[in-house]
């Protein structure tokens, strides 16, 4: 038998909310009005993928999330890179997500030391937003776990 953490031993609140078809409407209603969201797909703890989801690619992406994976709603990625590189605080990390000219999202954690390599790495991003990365900071438009093919909430996060 597998033996998993409760969230008190990790200090992290636990995700009990199902990435079920109430969670998707949500997610149609935020792409209405904002037209792309970023969606945060973790599919390990403390590892992620991210899409930008429109409401043209929001089914195909959504077919290729991993199984029980912790999924977190972001606004969009911002396309003045230059304005989001000026609001990166001077002390602390933050995570650090862009977008490539070809599409390809890529994200990094970073801190005060780190942000003169930051600029060159993102020069000639097209988008970019900084999320934070402590627990308390963090507020999502949305977060909720993939339940398994019978509609049971399974994962643990």
């Amino acid at each position: 038998m597998t033996m998993y953490p409760s969230a008190a031993e990790l200090d992290e609140p636990e995700v009990t909310v199902a990435a079920d078809e109430g969670f998707w409407a949500r997610v149609r209603t935020e792409l209405a009005s904002r037209k792309a969201v970023l969606l945060e797909e973790g599919y390990l703890r403390n590892a992620a993928r991210f899409h930008r989801l429109t409401p043209q690619n929001l089914d195909a992406v959504r077919a290729s999330l991993s199984p029980r994976a912790l999924l977190t709603v972001w606004p969009d990625l911002i396309p003045d890179v230059g304005a989001v590189l000026a609001t990166l605080p001077d002390e602390g990390l933050v995570e650090f997500v862009w977008e490539m000219q070809d599409g390809t999202i890529r994200h990094a954690v970073v801190d005060d030391t780190d942000h003169s390599e930051l600029a060159a790495l993102v020069a000639d991003a097209r988008a970019a937003c900084a999320l934070p990365v402590y627990l308390d900071e963090r507020q999502p438009l949305l977060c909720a776990a993939l339940p398994d093919s019978d509609g049971v909430l399974r994962a643990r996060w």
